[in-house]
């Protein structure tokens, strides 16, 4: 597999300088409830950053939405595809806790070619083996951030690398959800190469505080030396 990809949450055109000039791949925007930000916002971003922009689209604090929200989400998507995005995230469950797969692969249907992103909505599943079964049939799904328990990668790293031993798993998974450095060598020897960084890439680990460029630099170099190694010891 080839070399790691990182994404940075931003909530700000001003968290985006630090992201880039830190060697991040990739800008996740969204509010600091985790929701849709304002189409404006999204333009904002856009013009500050030559990096791909992809875009939460989340209306309540729930997993799920409904039929009037799912008209609205698709009106987002479009203007911030026309703000310049490079792609959406989004994520929902049914009533049982289960993927909800006829939403996503409606709204992913309404946006045919453009990537997308599951976000950590997976992780309030019952099951995340069965979980991960339903979204290999979804059209255009790039990665799915998941931290393995709704509390975090403190929980789930165990479970989230065993799960990563299947291949078809490694190659989207992006861990996310409070991500130790130490983690990073053994999902990247396990195939993964795809990682998101929240509050990890600010001072402080604080909302409050911007995205900093010597904060992405340090996961920018561990990533590449975890790769470089990983490479090293299977050849």
């Amino acid at each position: 597999m080839g070399p790691a990809l990182l994404e940075v949450a931003v909530l700000d055109p001003r968290d985006a300088p630090g992201a880039e000039e830190g060697g991040a791949d990739r800008l996740h925007l969204s509010t600091p409830e985790g929701l849709s930000p304002e189409p404006a916002l999204v333009s904002g971003v856009c013009r500050d950053t030559d990096l791909p922009v992809f875009v939460t689209l989340r209306l309540n604090d729930t997993w799920s939405t409904t039929g009037g929200e799912m008209t609205r989400l698709v009106g987002l998507a479009e203007d911030y595809l026309g703000s310049g995005a490079a792609g959406v995230s989004f994520g929902f469950l049914d009533a049982d806790l289960e993927v909800d797969t006829d939403t996503c692969a409606y709204l992913a249907g309404q946006l045919p070619g453009v990537p997308w992103t599951f976000g950590r909505a997976v992780d309030d599943t019952l099951d995340l083996r069965r979980s991960w079964r339903y979204l290999a049939g979804l059209p255009d799904l790039l990665a799915v951030c998941s931290a393995g328990s709704p509390r975090g990668l403190d929980v789930g790293y165990d479970e989230l690398l065993a799960l990563a031993a299947d291949p078809a798993v490694a190659r989207r998974l992006m861990p996310g959800g409070g991500l130790l450095a130490e983690q990073v060598p053994w999902f990247v020897r396990a195939g993964v190469r795809q990682f998101h960084l929240g509050r990890q890439a600010r001072p402080g680990s604080s909302y409050k505080a911007y995205v900093d460029a010597g904060h992405v630099r340090s996961w920018r170099l561990l990533l590449d030396s975890s790769v470089e190694r990983a490479a090293r010891t299977a050849g």
